[in-house]
């Protein structure tokens, strides 16, 4: 059974991205989504397993490396954790393949989509059961690799084409660090398998090592060098450029990047790498500080964005932050469940988007639809149920996920757990805000649509409605059925894959506490549909009275126009130094070029004599023996 949920992606992008065409768009579509949606289903059945039977395997595909005393197998790992992953990557990305049918059915490369789709399922299926760490940077590279090919998919566009190679080149940043941890790891522990590394850890708590010229304990730069390839994965602030550009791919993408696969690796790997991480309070409280600055600056930069995706994209960076803080305070398991509600949720937001932008002839803008409710009721309440799960309404599923992790920040009982829950709490405020603002702005108010008529918005086919469904159902119902299971207080569920060297008992939480963020949530609905549909003067007003702080965040606090001025700009001049002094005035001048020009003045010279005269052949002739003759006189 683990083999089929591995394997059975990758057969369907070998079968699409070579046979695809000899089978036709439709049967290729099909096969692909039947081998993935096989692939889901068995997925659940061994967490079924895991959940009533406590099960776990470690199955072995082959020996990878041999050398000495230093040993990889190449294996598929099932215990609580993983079983949680596979749920997430292969159901919600077998949804989004059947999404795609509808969705891409006016693009011609249908064969060629479906085949990165798959792969990009199947790296990301690699990376969360791998047994050791060579095993999982080969998934997260896989998933650095196909997020290329999948954001520039519409590589005649210059835009997609930038925005693949800016995710590619950014995240190479924090996998560089990522690369270094785990020479580390194999360097003092002698092994990369997580159960040995896991073992030893406990000797090293003391271990000091030099490193830049600092002396530091080894188990920290080890947990801050992984967290460093977490952060570009899971684009956490100063590596989270890439994330809204990612946009230029296809929607389904977007749901499946966002929802299922790469930016949730950094936060697996963090909760992977518990056993690591809980004995250094350093990097806790670093992967806890970014957490909170990414959750908190991400959700201010989606307050003013325009684009209907950039909105959803944002406010996956900010959850990405929930999620970490949650890692930091030590409530690993509460990440999990955060991320396992959030897949959902996510995905639902992003597929009713793409049916956003499909009924409106490829409109992204906000600011161009509006007052089209009854129009696209399906599409309408599909996008209120993910906003509802998204903001904490109660009882859907964030509500559960998301006040869980404020609540366990809180009960941390520490300086940083208490900055967590705060940040948490008015983070939640500006979250409800942006995505009732996206909600009014797309369907309610005027219609403000200037290149399509009222009467053309139509509602998109049932392919894209029926998965978006299945994920609504997602989205309402997780967090009340999996709450006990995955963060109730006496839960077992978890075994030893996570690691809790200091439990936190979820107990006393303060009534304030309970109440605040369901009452902000809850009350930002008519404050938002005041502010954005019934009364938008006042916004206008105030964004004249602060144009320095609207332009701070249009501009998503000008990070990239730094980047651009600190590396790109200079790098640019730096290439083209190189590139137009030493490539083409010395190496090309005096190499290929200044040969080429030499034979040619030589050749122009020779076909002079070439004359057809007798006594110009016998002058060569004599000239050629003069320096025979000398040649052998002097040597």
């Amino acid at each position: 059974m683990e083999y089929a949920i591995i394997f059975l992606p990758l057969i369907s992008s070998f079968i699409s991205g070579f046979f695809g065409k000899k089978l036709g768009d439709k049967y290729c579509q099909i096969f692909a989504c039947l081998l993935v949606l096989i692939s889901g289903i068995l997925s659940l059945f061994i967490f079924y397993e895991v959940l009533t039977q406590d099960y776990s395997s470690n199955k072995l595909i082959f020996n990878w490396i041999s050398s000495g005393d230093f040993h990889v197998n190449w294996s598929i790992v099932v215990d609580p954790l993983t079983s949680v992953m596979l749920v997430v990557v292969s159901l919600i990305s077998s949804i989004i393949h059947f999404y795609s049918i509808g969705y891409m059915s006016h693009d011609p490369h249908k064969t060629r989509f479906m085949a990165y789709l798959s792969l990009f399922t199947f790296a990301m299926l690699t990376l969360v059961t791998a047994d050791n760490f060579l095993q999982l940077f080969f998934g997260w590279e896989g998933v650095g690799l196909c997020s290329y090919l999948l954001i520039g998919f519409w590589y005649k566009k210059p835009s997609a084409n930038s925005a693949a190679i800016k995710a590619f080149v950014v995240n190479r940043v924090g996998d560089f660090g990522f690369a270094i941890g785990i020479f580390l790891i194999f360097f003092f522990y002698g092994t990369v398998n997580y159960h040995e590394v896991f073992q030893q850890t406990p000797l090293f708590i003391q271990k000091q090592v030099i490193f830049l010229g600092i002396e530091v304990n080894l188990i920290t730069l080890i947990c801050l060098l992984l967290f460093l390839g977490a952060m570009g994965k899971s684009a956490q602030i100063f590596l989270h450029t890439w994330l809204p550009d990612a946009m230029e791919g296809p929607t389904p993408v977007s749901a499946l990047i966002h929802a299922a696969t790469m930016v949730t690796a950094g936060v697996f790997l963090v909760v992977k790498c518990s056993p690591l991480f809980e004995y250094s309070q350093i990097a806790l409280n670093v992967v806890a500080t970014v957490g909170m600055m990414t959750a908190f600056f991400a959700a201010t930069v989606a307050l003013v964005q325009n684009d209907i995706k950039k909105i959803v994209a944002y406010s996956t960076c900010s959850q990405l932050g929930y999620m970490f803080f949650a890692a930091g305070v030590g409530a690993y398991h509460v990440a999990i469940f955060h991320l396992f509600t959030h897949a959902f949720f996510k995905a639902l937001l992003f597929l009713g988007s793409g049916c956003v932008i499909h009924s409106f002839d490829d409109e992204q803008d906000i600011r161009s639809m509006g007052g089209v409710w009854k129009k696209i009721p399906y599409t309408y309440t599909l996008m209120v149920i993910g906003t509802l799960a998204l903001t904490g309404f109660p009882f859907l599923s964030g509500y559960y996920s998301k006040d869980a992790i404020i609540e366990f920040a809180y009960l941390k009982g520490s300086n940083i757990g208490y900055y967590a829950a705060a940040v948490g709490i008015f983070t939640a405020l500006l979250t409800a805000i942006y995505s009732w603002r996206l909600v009014f702005k797309t369907f309610h108010g005027k219609y403000n649509n200037k290149k399509n008529s009222l009467n053309s918005i139509h509602e998109s086919s049932s392919t894209m409605l029926i998965p978006s469904c299945l994920l609504a159902v997602g989205a309402i119902v997780t967090g009340i059925l999996f709450k006990e299971i995955f963060i109730g207080q006496d839960t077992q569920f978890w075994n030893n894959s996570i690691l809790f060297l200091y439990q936190n008992h979820h107990d006393h939480v303060p009534i304030w506490l309970l109440v605040i963020t369901p009452l902000i949530v809850i009350l930002a609905i008519p404050i938002a549909y005041y502010l954005f549909v019934k009364n938008e003067k006042i916004l206008k007003n105030l964004i004249l009275k602060h144009q320095t702080l609207y332009n701070f965040l249009i501009n998503k606090w000008y990070f990239d126009d730094l980047y651009n001025f600190i590396f790109v700009e200079p790098i640019k001049k730096i290439g083209l130094f190189f590139w137009k002094e030493g490539d083409v005035n010395i190496i090309d001048r005096y190499g290929p070029d200044g040969l080429s020009k030499l034979v040619k003045t030589v050749s122009d010279k020779a076909v002079n004599f070439q004359s057809g005269y007798l006594y110009h052949y016998a002058f060569v002739m004599l000239i050629g023996f003069s320096i025979l003759l000398t040649y052998l006189i002097l040597y």
